[in-house]
C-alpha cells in the first residue's frame, strides 16, 4: 500500500483549486479523476460566469466565497494569462413593479461586501446596450467571464510544479476510516485495486460527491444531505448578438430567469432553466425546451427573431436540496463538523463553485489547519 500526504477525488476546478493549494502548502497530493481528462462534468458545463457575489444569502458560504473568489480569480487569471474578460452585467426591470426590487438587490449586494453596482435609467441601458429594453437597470461592472478549461490546465500546471499528480482513469471503489493512532490513516482503493494511505482526503467529487461520502466506512451518515439533481439547459443564438454585457432579468422565484451570457468570443447563449431530474447523466437537451425562452428573453430584447434559438448544451447543478425545499448553501464538512481528523466534504458546490474555486481551496486549507 502506497503512502501519500493527501488525495483529492473529483479533477474539475475546485478539485484542482484544491489540489494546487495543498501542493504549495508542501503536501505531497495525489488528484484521483474517474474521467479520461479533467473537468468534464459541470466544470465544463456552466455559464463560465465570474459572479460578483449579489444574490446570496448575507452570511452564507457562497456569498463570502464568491466574493473573495473573484477577487482571488481576476488575479490569478491576469497572472497567469489565462482568458477572462470583465464583461459587466445588467441587471434589468421589465415592469414597473420589479424596479423597486433593484434597492432591495443593492441592498442583498452590499451586505454581502459587493459595493459596485450602479442603478441606471433605462436611457442610460439603452444608451450601453441599444438593443435592450426596460424600465431601469443595475450595472454590476465586477461580473465577468473566464475560459474554464484554461483556468483548469493552469491550476493542474501549479499543482504539478510543485510535486502533485494527477492520475486520469481512476475511479474511487472505496474509503476506509480508521480511528486511531496510524499515521495514514484514511484508505483509498481504485477500481483497479489500486490502494493508497493517506493523511488528509478531500472529496471534490461534484455530481458524485454525496454518493461518495455516503459510501465512507466510518463515517456518520446521519449527519450528510441527500442528493439531488437539476439540469439547466442552455439555448445558443444563431448569429452575433447585439450585446457587450451580460443581461440578466430580476430574479423571481423560479430563479435567476432567462438570462444571456457572452462566450469570450462573443457567442451568446441563453439559460440556464431549471428542470428537476433524476439521472445526473440526464444531459440531452430537448430543443422544445426552448419555446418558453422565447416569450422571457423577449421582455429585455423584442426583437428577437423567431428560430433565432438553436438547443446549445446541458449542465447538472448537484443540489443538496429537494425541488420543494429553499435553496442549499455549500457544504465543507472538515473535522470539526464530523470529527474525522484530516476528511473534507465538499458537498453541493454548484454556481458560484467557479468563481469561488481559490476561495473553497483556502477554506479547506483552513479547515484542515
Amino acid at each position: 500500500m502506497e503512502q501519500i500526504d493527501a488525495v483529492v477525488i473529483g479533477a474539475g476546478v475546485v478539485g484542482l483549486a484544491v489540489g494546487r493549494a495543498l501542493a504549495l502548502a508542501g503536501y505531497e497530493v495525489m488528484v484521483l479523476e474517474s474521467e479520461n481528462a479533467i473537468g468534464t462534468g459541470t466544470s465544463s458545463r456552466n455559464s463560465e460566469v465570474i459572479h460578483a457575489g449579489i444574490y446570496y444569502p448575507a452570511g452564507s458560504l457562497k456569498a463570502r466565497l464568491c466574493v473573495q473568489g473573484k477577487g482571488l480569480l481576476y488575479a490569478y487569471c491576469a497572472e497567469r494569462g489565462v482568458a477572462h474578460q470583465r464583461l459587466g452585467k445588467l441587471i434589468v426591470a421589465t415592469r414597473p413593479e420589479q424596479v423597486q426590487a433593484l434597492d432591495s438587490i443593492v441592498a442583498k449586494a452590499a451586505a454581502n461586501g459587493v459595493h459596485d453596482l450602479q442603478k441606471i435609467t433605462a436611457a442610460q441601458a439603452k444608451a450601453l446596450e441599444p438593443a435592450l429594453a426596460c424600465e431601469a437597470a443595475l450595472l454590476s461592472p465586477s461580473t465577468g467571464v473566464v475560459d474554464s478549461h484554461g483556468l483548469m490546465l493552469s491550476l493542474q500546471g501549479d499543482m504539478e510544479n510543485a510535486g502533485g499528480l494527477l492520475a486520469l482513469v481512476s475511479p474511487v471503489q472505496h474509503i476506509g476510516l480508521q480511528h486511531g493512532t496510524a499515521t495514514h490513516p484514511i484508505r483509498v482503493t481504485t477500481q483497479d485495486g489500486t490502494e493508497l494511505a493517506c493523511k488528509v482526503l478531500v472529496n471534490a467529487a461534484g455530481l458524485n460527491a454525496v454518493a461518495l461520502a455516503r459510501g465512507m466506512d466510518g463515517l456518520d451518515h446521519n449527519l450528510l444531505p441527500h442528493a439531488h439533481y437539476a439540469k439547466g439547459n442552455y439555448f445558443t443564438l444563431a448569429g452575433k448578438a447585439p450585446f457587450s454585457r451580460l443581461i440578466y432579468p430580476v430574479p423571481e422565484a423560479a430563479g435567476l430567469g432567462v438570462h444571456l451570457t457572452l462566450d469570450l468570443g462573443g457567442q451568446a447563449k441563453f439559460g440556464p432553466d431549471v428542470q428537476w431530474v433524476d439521472d445526473p447523466s440526464d444531459l440531452q437537451v430537448d430543443p422544445r425546451r426552448g419555446d418558453a425562452f422565447y416569450a422571457e428573453v423577449r421582455k429585455y430584447w423584442p426583437d428577437l427573431a423567431d428560430g433565432a434559438l438553436q438547443a446549445g448544451y446541458a449542465g447538472m447543478r448537484p443540489k443538496i436540496n429537494a425541488p420543494d425545499e429553499v435553496a442549499a448553501d455549500f457544504m465543507i464538512q472538515g473535522p470539526s463538523e464530523h470529527g474525522v481528523p484530516g476528511l473534507v466534504n465538499l458537498l453541493g458546490i454548484e454556481s458560484p463553485g467557479l468563481t469561488s474555486s481559490l476561495a473553497i481551496a483556502e477554506e479547506v486549507c483552513a479547515r484542515l489547519a
